[in-house]
């Protein structure tokens, strides 16, 4: 039976950015409680948004929330961008976690935490947040399965986006709840030269491009993420690939400091995300950014 309309508080957020509106975008439904699936779902396709999400109580013990993912198509196990910024604005609207330095939110793909730095963790100073100050935090990337990318997947790839096998460096397949096609490339260069139009949807699966900076710049590593996203070609920020290659480059050894990421530069974003292996837990790594409360009010749903 479909629920009586209501003002709900509504938040939308910019994600991923140290500059507000050149992130990924992102819209909170604060009080989702009795909104059915496909009202979820209509509403996303109305926002037209990369992702829009619904917070409802939890129905695991551990978490302090629950939080439905849906993009304008379907609904994601996970996502990275809406994670950080479902967090702040849950805190935004002034909620505060059992615990004072990690948020435990659930998900379809189980709970994730989102730990949160010494400035978030003091209920005065909501009226900071409240304020529109940014929130910087960081999630722990879900575990991610790390396979070979097939032969006839990494050459029909590497025809459509016409690069040269010998700009490739390494390949693979990531699953985090998402599943990436993963070119690793020879330059930053080369990945921000590919055409992201020569890529026909739906028949092809996300293809993430990554390669690494020389040392001594403001970034390490620069990210593409293909695949259409509120009606461009690719995605601004992608928190569940950076996630997903986090975890990929750890185990060959080569995230062992913290690593600053850009991604978003070819259709005009600013994203910048934070890479950093668990001090604590070896094997774990938090992707962290800054989220920017936009617009904060209420819809009628």
């Amino acid at each position: 039976m479909t629920n009586t309309v209501r003002p709900r508080r509504f938040i939308q957020c910019d994600v991923f950015t140290d500059s507000p509106v050149y992130g990924n975008a992102l819209a909170v439904v604060l009080d989702a409680q009795g909104l059915s699936d496909a009202q979820m779902q209509s509403f996303a396709a109305w926002t037209n948004l990369a992702e829009t999400t619904f917070i409802v109580p939890p129905d695991d013990d551990r978490a302090d929330y629950r939080v439905r993912i849906f993009t304008p198509q379907r609904e994601m196990p996970f996502a990275g961008h809406p994670t950080l910024g479902s967090c702040a604005a849950w805190l935004h609207a002034g909620n505060r976690a059992r615990r004072a330095d990690i948020v435990y939110q659930q998900c379809e793909i189980g709970i994730v935490e989102v730990h949160l730095p010494r400035a978030l963790q003091a209920p005065e100073l909501a009226p900071e947040l409240a304020s529109g100050q940014a929130q910087q935090a960081a999630f722990i990337a879900p575990p991610t399965a790390i396979e070979p990318l097939p032969g006839a997947s990494k050459d029909g790839l590497l025809h459509k986006l016409k690069l040269a096998s010998s700009s490739v460096l390494n390949s693979a397949l990531l699953n985090n709840g998402p599943v990436w096609q993963l070119l690793e490339l020879d330059s930053p260069q080369t990945v921000l030269s590919v055409d992201a139009s020569l890529v026909k949807w739906p028949e092809t699966q996300p293809v993430g491009l990554v390669s690494l900076y020389d040392s001594g710049g403001e970034f390490d590593v620069e990210v593409r993420m293909l695949a259409p996203s509120s009606g461009m070609l690719e995605d601004p920020i992608t928190g569940s690939l950076n996630a997903a290659i986090a975890h990929w480059l750890m185990s060959q050894g080569r995230l062992d400091r913290p690593m600053q990421v850009s991604q978003g530069r070819m259709i005009g974003r600013r994203g910048h995300v934070t890479l950093t292996p668990d001090p604590e837990h070896a094997g774990r790594v938090l992707v962290g950014g800054q989220t920017h409360i936009l617009i904060d009010g209420t819809v009628m749903l």
